[in-house]
């Protein structure tokens, strides 16, 4: 009839007024049939994201509270007059899980330099130190050991596990945006003839239930999904890179083996600074200057006043706060690996995917009874491979391989700079964070652009993890006959503590 014209190799069959009725559809049905199958992935991996986002804050929550409780228990007011020291050690922590300029190394050793000059002062409380005395002091933490080997074990344990959690949830947020933007297709004119001449034409030839070959959609898709082809090999790096730091966090790098005990391991900590704050005093006074000593009355005040208390409550481990977000770390990571196998190679089974739905081609069967372009019979051209370079002979989308996709090609660049984060992470060495606000807005795919134009350099430092040990032997004699009764304090206070300890384990 009037409306009806001859499928052309302008791909053109129906007249003008159905033809741009028709694009519109085709353009339509293409962008859901994309927007459906990425959906599932997108949700989830934002479902996983604020899973392990609310498990990792809920867990500093608990943490905090938990060394809060224990602290006030065992130390009671000279723990709360010192408590800001503790509160400020977690302000950071979170503060460096949320994206925040934290050197965890720095912010550690800094947190045991004013740990050890309060502990200093109070197992000292006959002497007068000033404010540079006690910046001396801070300079033989690392030679003197006053805490053991705690300070050590513990900055390796928290800068690993917090730079693998960080990371990690960062990767599912990035790979969260990735399937946003990359899958909001707008397919360019080529592709949309090709489109409504696939999926329109046997309207207008009255072959209404004929569907496409499925080798034919699969062609059409190829093409129109050429670029977001070419994302795959960076996309199945990263869940590949993903896996290994999800092992990570399962094994060496588990944070919740971190912070869970880590109010015990501080007290540790504190408690071998009590044991050995004879000889610590004895090295700092030679290495520092003898202090003056405060007046009798002064003395004895001060001692009554920031002496350690020896009178403990057992804590009771059921005390602890529950399970960080209702589960564990383990479970999360158990699920989440399932997840993130299943994520590979879906940007190169997109096309098929897209051709598998009945409502898009006939699928591998009835192969004669179905529309291949022009007529209803079969379609004998073969598959194109996957990518931009393959459609230079596709037969059915006419596509300029010289000029790609300016979204995907920073969406690569953005796979490819969280892929070297994610390695650093998996060796243990700190990466920086990256700010996701401040990344490319979600504009559809689809425009092309100059190869030059569509690789912006993307930065990326790392720092290594480091151990610092400078050992010293500074050999001091001074009197201990004014602290005789704290060493005794200190003593029983040791054994009370212990015996403490093994009910909470």
């Amino acid at each position: 009839g009037d409306h009806l014209k001859v499928c052309s190799q302008d791909y053109t069959c129906c007249s003008q007024e159905m033809e741009e009725k028709y694009s519109q559809q085709s353009k339509h049905d293409f962008r859901n049939a994309v927007v459906e199958l990425s959906n599932h992935l997108q949700t989830m991996f934002s479902s996983r994201y604020k899973k392990f986002d609310e498990f990792f804050k809920e867990l500093l929550e608990n943490a905090e509270k938990s060394l809060n409780d224990m602290f006030v228990r065992t130390y009671g007011r000279l723990y709360m007059q010192n408590s800001e020291l503790f509160k400020d050690l977690f302000v950071e922590l979170k503060r460096y899980y949320v994206g925040g300029n934290v050197n965890l190394e720095e912010m550690l050793n800094e947190f045991w330099a004013r740990l050890l000059e309060r502990m200093f002062r109070l197992v000292n409380p006959q002497y007068h130190f000033t404010d540079e005395y006690l910046e001396c002091v801070s300079k033989y933490t690392e030679q003197l050991k006053p805490f053991g080997d705690v300070p050590r074990k513990l900055k390796l344990q928290v800068t690993r596990a917090f730079v693998a959690a960080r990371t990690f949830a960062q990767g599912l947020a990035i790979a969260r945006d990735v399937v946003s933007k990359v899958s909001a297709v707008n397919p360019t004119p080529q592709g949309t003839r090709a489109l409504l001449k696939m999926m329109y034409c046997p309207h207008c030839r009255g072959l209404v239930s004929v569907k496409p070959c499925y080798n034919y959609c699969f062609n059409v898709m190829r093409g129109c999904l050429a670029n977001q082809g070419d994302l795959d090999a960076e996309w199945n790096i990263f869940m590949d890179s993903m896996l290994l730091v999800a092992e990570r966090l399962e094994g060496p790098f588990n944070i919740e083996s971190v912070m869970d005990p880590i109010d015990v391991k501080i007290s540790d900590a504190i408690m071998n600074m009590q044991e050995n704050s004879m000889q610590v005093s004895q090295k700092v006074f030679q290495g520092c200057g003898q202090p003056k000593t405060l007046a009798q009355g002064r003395t004895a005040r001060s001692i009554s006043e920031s002496g350690f208390s020896a009178r403990f409550r057992p804590y009771n481990p059921e005390e602890r706060p529950t399970t960080a977000a209702g589960t564990s770390l383990d479970r999360l990571v158990t699920d989440v690996k399932e997840k993130l196998k299943q994520a590979k190679k879906f940007w190169s089974s997109l096309p098929g995917n897209i051709c598998n739905d009945e409502k898009m081609s006939v699928g591998t069967v009835n192969e004669n009874e179905c529309w291949n372009g022009s007529a209803k019979s079969r379609y004998d051209f073969a598959v194109t491979g996957n990518g931009l370079a393959s459609q230079v002979n596709n037969p059915e989308v006419e596509v300029d391989i010289t000029k790609p996709d300016m979204v995907i090609r920073r969406q690569i660049m953005a796979l490819r700079v969280m892929t070297n984060k994610l390695k650093n992470a998996y060796s243990g060495n700190d990466v920086d964070f990256i700010d996701i606000s401040e990344e490319s807005s979600g504009e559809e795919s689809g425009s092309g652009c100059d190869l030059q134009q569509c690789s912006p350099e993307f930065e990326f430092n790392a720092t290594e993890v480091t151990e610092n040990s400078n050992k010293s032997n500074k050999n001091v004699n001074t009197s201990a006959a004014t602290r005789s009764s704290l060493s005794q304090a200190a003593l029983l206070l040791s054994i009370l503590f212990l015996a403490m300890q093994r009910q909470w384990r």
